[in-house]
């Protein structure tokens, strides 16, 4: 047996172990338990060690993707790193917290790089690509099932907040908006890359090809797309359904003007999802409840402001250090006034705010710096690749990005440990459009 055939084989169990690590971490409420993130660090460094005894035996090499990513990751391990320096330099006022955060940094970078490890064909890119999807539908149809039946659990344990809104296994209903805005854009860059991108020889072949894509085996995974958005709606959270249409959106024209190769089917395919599931599943599926709470949003009848003004003040106190990695719940009680009433504030509801409170602002500037190469990098592929599976994902990781930036204005989640992987993960398969190589047979 070749070197080339044992390359490719050696690490097939690793990946398989990697796909249902991908499925376990949104079961325990999102991993954003203290024995979920250790059990969620455990298997990820287990899974690298793993792939590390393979390549010091020589049974695998590193990957074009993971060469290209280099600074990606090195950008990365700012945060987990400078959580360690927090604690040598006795700047954190949370010491456990801050090292529970520094080894979920370091378990979150090496889901990045597994994935560029590991998905080396596009074999391993749709497997990839329908476990995440597979994942968000089983949160959305139990979601949507716990709500309408009455029979409300979350991971075996009783649910005793969000009663009668969907959120699958995740304790709050926005963490489960954020995971299926996710793997929806996972599955609509899938469903972009079965289109044919060839033009139409006449009109009749037009309706044809487009019946096809609306219609004909493709259609199980629109139906699927169908199913997560009508959970994503069940869920009610305002800007979880902003975030999602509007991001569909912007990634979609983005993809009409980048690409070159863009065909109508493309404009059919975006522009049904938008019509089809905002308004005719939607109807069903309570919308217009999503469109009364966004009415209804009033500064009076929030405190996320408060508490977002508040954090600002401790930003400023801890500009350059932070406060310690995890240390936001420990922190805020010294800020906060009156006017954001009794509740604990585990979080503040900005993702932005919160890292530049725990990390600082120059960790929280190269994080966003790395988000920022990935989205370039992802723009680049739908520019460049001919392959629609390398577009389809490079679509994916854009709209996926785009989700998330306006989510996290008002949200924590990337605090959330299973959206935080699969979001490292979405972010690593934005490289793997732009460098894997393509499976072209070589002469012998």
């Amino acid at each position: 047996m070749s070197n080339l055939s044992v390359s490719h084989q050696a690490d097939t169990p690793l990946f398989y172990a990697f796909l249902a690590l991908l499925v376990w971490i949104p079961l325990p409420l999102g991993s954003n338990k203290a024995w979920a993130i250790s059990l969620l660090c455990i298997l990820v460094f287990a899974l690298s060690a793993w792939w590390l005894s393979l390549y010091t035996r020589e049974k695998l090499s590193l990957s074009k993707t993971f060469l290209n990513s280099l600074p990606v990751i090195c950008l990365l391990l700012t945060a987990p790193l400078w959580a360690l320096w927090q604690l040598l330099l006795d700047i954190t006022i949370d010491c456990a917290n801050t090292l529970q955060d520094a080894l979920l940094g370091f378990a979150l970078v090496g889901m990045f790089t597994l994935t560029t490890l590991l998905v080396r064909s596009q074999r391993r890119i749709k497997l990839l690509g329908f476990t995440l999807v597979g994942s968000g539908l089983f949160q959305a149809v139990y979601g949507s099932m716990m709500t309408l039946t009455g029979i409300e659990y979350l991971f075996f344990v009783p649910k005793e907040h969000y009663l009668n809104l969907a959120t699958g296994t995740f304790v709050n209903r926005n963490h489960l908006a954020g995971y299926l805005e996710l793997t929806l854009a996972v599955g609509i860059g899938l469903m972009i890359a079965t289109l044919d991108g060839s033009r139409s020889a006449n009109l009749r072949d037009f309706i044809r090809r487009t019946l096809t894509t609306l219609l004909g085996n493709k259609a199980r995974l629109r139906i699927i797309l169908v199913m997560m958005v009508a959970g994503l709606v069940m869920t009610h959270s305002r800007m979880g359904n902003t975030a999602f249409f509007a991001s569909l959106a912007i990634a979609g024209v983005l993809a009409l003007i980048l690409s070159k190769r863009s065909t109508k089917a493309t404009i059919i395919l975006i522009s049904s999802l938008i019509i089809i599931d905002l308004f005719v599943v939607g109807t069903f599926f309570g919308v217009e409840k999503v469109v009364q709470r966004l009415e209804n949003t009033a500064e009076t009848s929030e405190t996320r402001d408060e508490a977002n003004t508040y954090t600002l003040e401790a930003i400023q106190d801890n500009l350059l250090t932070g406060s310690g990695a995890g240390s936001f719940y420990t922190l805020f009680p010294a800020y906060r006034e009156q006017d954001v009433g009794r509740g604990f504030y585990d979080h503040t509801h900005n993702d932005y705010f919160e890292f530049a409170s725990d990390y600082g602002v120059v960790v929280t500037g190269c994080l966003l710096l790395a988000v920022l190469w990935v989205f370039i990098s992802a723009i680049r592929a739908q520019i460049k690749r001919k392959k629609p599976l390398m577009r389809g994902i490079a679509f994916s990781s854009t709209m996926a990005i785009i989700a998330l930036a306006i989510h996290s204005t008002v949200d924590f989640n990337l605090q959330i440990p299973a959206n935080a992987a699969t979001f490292m993960v979405i972010l690593a398969l934005g490289q793997v459009a732009l460098h894997m190589k393509s499976n072209k047979k070589r002469r012998s």
